[in-house]
């Protein structure tokens, strides 16, 4: 089983989310877009033990101190494999039109659609969710799903950034949609909401 303690980062408010395997100690961030002493201080107190820097997908509010948090650490950043370019593309990940400096790095596991790994003794899979972007993904654990700018509490992201695009994200919407069971979503900005709300009050999943 994963603790979980959500971070407000960025004028966004994005939720920035601390894991830790209760069995192991072992830690994961998930879209560390920009810095928190907070979190940074927790991690300390933890151990240290940060295995992952997650990404759901590669907007500058979710992956601006990722490479700092991982170097500050030694731990391993994450990402789907079509979201890996979005991380040295200042065009991609829009800090060119927001005037931002971000250099350009790369993830250390690039993950496919279905991909499993494991933080400690719990074990994360991955699905591709384009739509907000080209290279969106949601991770799964326990009864959690952690999708980024895919799925909001009664709404879901935008689509007219590059490479959005509204048949992706209907069909990625269909996509969480159809897992079995009910689960605790945490989106990438906003409040927490379940699946089971959304499969009910969601304005486009509803109609899938």
């Amino acid at each position: 089983m994963i603790k979980i303690k959500i971070y407000k980062v960025t004028f966004l408010e994005t939720n920035c989310t601390y894991l830790v395997d209760e069995a192991t100690g072992k830690s994961a961030v998930v879209d560390p877009g920009g810095r928190s002493d907070e979190l940074i201080s927790q991690i300390k107190s933890d151990g240290g033990h940060l295995e992952y820097v997650m990404l759901t997908h590669g907007h500058y509010d979710h992956i601006y101190f990722a490479k700092q948090l991982a170097d500050m650490f030694g731990a391993k950043i994450v990402t789907g494999e079509k979201n890996n370019e979005f991380l040295s593309n200042p065009a991609l990940n829009l800090t060119a039109k927001h005037s931002l400096n971000l250099a350009p790095f790369s993830a250390d596991i690039l993950l496919r659609d279905g991909d499993t790994f494991m933080l400690g003794e719990t074990e994360i899979k991955y699905i591709t969710t384009p739509g907000h972007t080209s290279g969106c993904g949601t991770y799964i654990f326990d009864d959690v799903i952690l999708c980024g700018d895919t799925l909001f509490c009664e709404s879901y992201g935008r689509v007219d950034l590059p490479t959005g695009n509204y048949a992706d994200m209907a069909a990625s919407l269909k996509k969480l949609k159809d897992l079995d069971g009910d689960y605790k979503v945490i989106p990438g900005h906003g409040e927490l909401t379940t699946l089971s709300h959304e499969r009910k009050y969601n304005p486009l999943m509803s109609t899938l």
